[in-house]
């Protein structure tokens, strides 16, 4: 499959993905939507930034559009039946740049969809998918409250989604997910998207899918080519200088990831302080404080956004021309998440990490992991 017209998908269908410029798929869509499309459960691996969202979100659209019919329950009762997909994703940002693709290819097509996350309101996310949604995108953790409060049916639910499968793992919430699928149908389509494939994840893959078709896309902890990764070796009360010039040397916008919720506050203040247009996410701020941030970072208020590790999987935004490691993640995987948020949508993109002299072993261990020589700078 070299484009997405010769799916010969719904015309509404169609005519959103070529209008906001989804013509030629990635390689996971096109090794992930033919199957996908005829029902198959699917287990895809491919590194982050290659468009596994849109692979599972066509799929899903298409299979509700060609069997969809208007129930006849009265308003307000029981509408939660008509549940027919489910995505389950680890973090809020995550779950509303799922809905944000979903409304972008399902326009015209009736198909409404409902987040369930912690954090928001939650009346009304009652009210979306009482109102008739078809589509509920949720985190585990509060899906799995409503389902013990019984607010929520899934008994019709024909394709669940796991996403990010190994970073809701590495959450903690195995135990919620089993419960969860264990509401689900029997003949239910499973698809499982992960950036990698450890024995956690092979286990779910074992107990929650059937003859699976299996793609995998480039190293499951390598980052994609198109980024240039660069090291500097540099002292900490010598980074916000660095940081500074890096900013004035270049143009575009920068994410830049602090360890910490204190250290990604101070950051984002002293950028301010110092004339860049920065804010700033973290566990600590409140949903709508993050959305807000999130959404002037992606429409140009912000060129600089300070992040903890909560926004590595979250944050899906085109365009992001450079990342920072201001301090070292605490795990190669999540390096490659962090730099996986540039390159994106076919452009090229440069990551920059910070490195102090007592952390070139640390430096080295992501280099072996990852199995790329970072390019060392001045």
């Amino acid at each position: 499959m070299t484009t997405f017209h010769e799916l010969q998908l719904k015309r509404a269908v169609s005519t959103n993905l070529a209008r906001h410029g989804f013509e030629k798929p990635t390689p996971v869509q096109a090794g992930a939507i033919p199957p996908a499309l005829e029902g198959r459960d699917l287990v895809a691996s491919a590194q982050t930034g290659t468009g596994k969202t849109l692979a599972f979100a066509i799929p899903i659209i298409e299979r509700i559009s060609a069997t969809e019919v208007k129930s006849k329950q009265p308003p307000g009762v029981a509408r939660n039946r008509e549940l027919r997909a489910l995505v389950l994703s680890p973090t809020r940002e995550l779950a509303m740049q799922i809905e944000e693709t979903f409304t972008k290819v399902a326009a015209g097509t009736g198909i409404r969809t409902a987040v369930v996350v912690g954090g928001m309101n939650e009346s009304k996310q009652l009210r979306a998918i009482q109102s008739g949604a078809q589509v509920a995108i949720a985190t585990p953790g509060r899906l799995e409250d409503f389902l013990t409060r019984k607010l929520v049916r899934l008994g019709n639910v024909e394709t669940v989604v796991l996403d990010e499968a190994d970073r809701m793992l590495d959450m903690g919430f195995l135990p919620s997910i089993k419960r969860i699928l264990g509401q689900l149908p029997e003949s239910r389509q499973t698809m499982l998207f992960s950036a990698t494939i450890g024995k956690e994840v092979e286990s779910l893959i074992g107990r929650y899918t059937r003859e699976a078709v299996r793609i995998a896309i480039g190293a499951a902890v390598r980052p994609v080519e198109a980024v240039d990764l660069h090291v500097y070796e540099v002292e900490s009360d010598a980074k916000m200088r660095l940081l500074t010039r890096l900013l004035d040397a270049e143009s575009g916008s920068f994410l830049i990831f602090a360890r910490t919720k204190h250290g990604t506050d101070r950051l984002a203040k002293r950028l301010s302080s110092a004339g860049v247009k920065a804010t700033r996410i973290h566990g600590d701020r409140t949903q709508n404080q993050r959305n807000q941030a999130l959404r002037g970072f992606k429409e140009g208020d912000y060129r600089v956004l300070v992040a903890t590790d909560v926004a590595a999987r979250g944050i899906h935004v085109d365009g992001i021309s450079h990342v920072v490691n201001y301090d070292l993640p605490q795990a190669p995987e999540d390096f490659v998440h962090r730099v996986g948020r540039t390159a994106r949508a076919g452009t090229r993109g440069v990551a920059s990490t910070f490195a102090t002299r007592a952390e070139r072993s640390e430096v080295r261990r992501i280099e072996k992991a990852i199995g790329v020589r970072l390019v060392a700078r001045d």
